[in-house]
């Protein structure tokens, strides 16, 4: 008996249930050079993010991740979108999308022309007063850090996931760290760190969508972090046919309708023609 190629499969899935709602994670944007938290198996390829505790609490903590940033961040900054962007913006522009909600803060959903999108986790081009709200571009923030820490400019490192970077064996406690210009607040990237809660209006609207959707489709995410994996866990509940495409394990194997274990983009891609 012929085996059914995945694309073909996702294909499928996809044709029999036209109302999708994509849930995307870290393995939509590895093609574009951005790292992943996770490994096939599901365990963290880097340390552990900040916690957004430590990141509010610790004035060193803050020193460190913006000394970091500094490497790391232009690693988004200029990411471009992979084909497995693509492939999802012209699987909206089919009409089979009903809402897109990405794990990620890289935006590479939005440059590839992506419409109907929610950033569960935030947006790290956005920098975000914690005490009077007020809203910067991470790229003013990020020309300001550089000019107030010149001995920084020249370090090297390899990037790391959501804007840091390897960046060990450093005295941080040298690192002017940007503060609010209108009231001297603490900033932070406009991003649900760990240990920080999604919006409930973000997860709301989401689960309005998959409730009304025909299947949930997730593409690149391992599923370990429980704001993406409440929504396999809800759609379930609901009987809607769920689909992941991934490399490895995701923590909704055992109730998944159907595992792609395959490349993100290349499968994707093959889906998008076969559909057209």
């Amino acid at each position: 008996m012929p085996t059914i190629e995945p694309a073909e499969q996702l294909a499928l899935f996809i044709q029999n249930n036209p109302r999708l709602v994509i849930l995307t994670g870290a393995g939509v944007s590895t093609d574009s050079g951005i790292p992943a938290y996770r490994d096939k198996q599901g365990n963290w390829q880097h340390s552990a993010p900040v916690q957004h505790k430590e990141f509010m609490q610790s004035h060193y903590a803050r020193q460190r991740y913006w000394a970091r940033s500094l490497i790391g961040w232009p690693t988004i900054r200029d990411a471009h979108p992979s084909e497995a962007h693509i492939a999802l913006t012209k699987l909206e522009q089919l009409g089979y999308i009903q809402l897109l909600i990405t794990q990620n803060v890289d935006r590479l959903h939005q440059k590839a022309g992506s419409q109907q999108v929610i950033d569960l986790h935030g947006r790290s081009d956005k920098v975000k007063c914690m005490e009077c709200h007020a809203l910067y571009d991470r790229v003013n923030i990020h020309d300001r850090s550089l000019l107030d820490n010149p001995h920084f400019k020249t370090l090297k490192a390899s990037a790391k996931p959501d804007g840091d970077a390897d960046l060990e064996s450093v005295h941080f406690e040298s690192f002017t760290v940007p503060a609010c210009e209108r009231c001297g607040g603490i900033l932070k990237p406009d991003v649900v760190y760990f240990g920080d809660n999604v919006p409930k209006e973000r997860v709301f609207n989401a689960l309005d969508t998959i409730k009304q959707a025909d299947g949930l489709l997730t593409v690149g995410s391992s599923l370990m972090v429980y704001s993406g994996y409440r929504f396999c866990k809800r759609a379930n509940e609901w009987q809607k046919p769920i689909c992941a495409l991934t490399l490895g394990v995701t923590r909704a194997d055992s109730i998944l309708d159907l595992k792609l274990d395959s490349p993100v983009s290349e499968t994707l891609t093959k889906a998008i023609d076969i559909l057209k």
